[in-house]
């Protein structure tokens, strides 16, 4: 067999890297739990025309299929996608299951998805979302649009990671802004405004031209809109002043000075109103979030989302959401590629239990078991070697403990400083700091 080649866009962690991963999903995972939110799975593959059927995705979906299909592919129930987002599948889910239910239902949820784009630095085609939604029957009061900076500010303080500033707009804003100097297509001008950072100005215009007939002096209007950006509720002043008025501009607008005065209250600098975020997907009516992490701003949005009225319905009967995701491998990734994190030892071992001679290692054996009763990580020698080599071995992996077990009893080493005392499995504990490994920003001694 030859030697295989990586697959790029599908990250593969090592064991330390892993290790920090765990460690920032238990930190995202308790914050989430802490305001509410319950755990929830979904299945992986949704039906094709379910996920095609908002937003600009379609090329970006994995299809599913046997080896053996036929040529023609697959049709009806059998046409299925690697879900894209955990939005799709949550909407799904709340419609199969509303009868069992408690609204308003606050989910997360932590999976992989998948999409077919290019890959690049901290983007994958493989990769986790940490995902929380709130769904209530046909209203979904707007202070939860609020919440969720709230939520996601806390489970990234919580990571040793660098701070974060949360960009906030309402699509009211957008939409209202947009009817009331007589776009109609409020749709493509929110696709061509999502593109601003990445074709300019001048681009942006071109494309409000070709795909939302803007006139020269609308798409002048709708790039002032674009420019207002404030960390605090004075962006409304900014908003009156462009001297254009509409209901619904004036509701965005509303909701849009709720949120960021709430984060303020939370959190003073964690959110800021910023209306030329947009987000490309079709289906977000309210609040928008994108996510900087402070000197990595140049790779774009870490944690993003929306609220969301048509996603979820049946009949006359709606379900509207809002929720957000943070892309977990994409901000790990990220720190990864610029070795900013670290973890003080890469397995997470903290004792080896030295083996006197093989006939001798049952006695290892119980006072391994007798440790790990005690929560202590703890693994016994691969072989009776001299103890100089077993405790090589530990230096090898970062064991910080090496354990003697002696027929006058007992005696644990710490090989960092060479220290040595008697010791009782059933009663020595560790100093906390060496319990588990630590994760932390690297040169920082964890």
């Amino acid at each position: 067999m030859s030697k295989p080649t990586p697959i790029s866009g599908f990250p593969e962690w090592t064991p330390a890297q892993r290790m920090i991963e765990q460690f920032v999903l238990d930190r995202i995972r308790a914050t989430f739990e802490l305001y509410g939110f319950a755990p929830l799975e979904t299945r992986s593959v949704e039906p094709l025309d379910q996920l095609l059927r908002k937003g600009e995705t379609a090329k970006e979906v994995y299809l599913l299929r046997r080896l053996q299909a036929d040529a023609d592919g697959p049709a009806g129930d059998d046409a299925l996608g690697l879900h894209f987002d955990l939005t799709v599948p949550f909407a799904r889910y709340v419609l199969e299951n509303a009868g069992r239910l408690q609204f308003p239902f606050r989910r997360y949820q932590i999976q992989k998805v998948w999409r077919g784009e290019r890959p690049q630095e901290g983007r994958y085609r493989e990769f986790l979302q940490a995902d929380i939604d709130i769904v209530d029957r046909d209203t979904l009061p707007a202070h939860y649009e609020a919440e969720m900076p709230l939520v996601v500010g806390d489970a990234l303080r919580s990571l040793p990671i660098p701070p974060v500033r949360i960009q906030v707009n309402n699509r009211k804003i957008c939409e209202g802004f947009y009817r009331g100097i007589g776009l109609t297509d409020a749709e493509a001008a929110l696709r061509a405004v999502d593109k601003l950072d990445k074709i300019g100005p001048a681009g942006v215009t071109e494309l409000l031209a070709s795909t939302a007939g803007a006139s020269e002096a609308q798409a002048k209007a709708v790039l002032s809109l674009a420019e207002i950006s404030a960390p605090d509720a004075s962006f409304a002043d900014a908003v009156r002043g462009l001297g254009v008025s509409d209901p619904l501009l004036d509701e965005g607008v509303a909701e849009l000075t709720a949120v960021v005065e709430t984060a303020a209250a939370h959190a003073p600098g964690l959110c800021v109103a910023d209306l030329r975020i947009a987000r490309g997907l079709d289906y977000y009516t309210g609040t928008v979030y994108e996510t900087q992490m402070i000197g990595y701003e140049r790779f774009g949005s870490i944690c993003s989302g929306g609220r969301y009225d048509n996603l979820a319905s049946s009949g006359n009967v709606r379900f509207p959401g809002v929720g957000i995701s943070i892309g977990v491998t994409r901000l790990l990734g990220l720190l990864f590629g610029a070795e900013a994190l670290s973890v003080s030892r890469s397995v997470p071992t903290c004792v080896l239990v030295a083996v006197t001679a093989e006939e001798d290692r049952a006695a290892s054996d119980a006072v391994a078991a007798a440790l790990r009763s005690r929560g202590v990580p703890t693994e016994v020698s691969p072989s009776a070697a001299k103890f100089g080599k077993q405790i090589r071995y530990a230096e090898r992996r970062g064991i910080p403990y090496v354990w003697f077990p002696g027929a006058d009893g007992d005696e644990v080493k710490d090989i960092r400083s060479g220290e040595q005392v008697p010791a009782s499995a059933g009663e020595w504990t560790p100093p906390r700091a060496d319990l588990k490994p630590l994760v932390g920003p690297a040169g920082t001694g964890v």
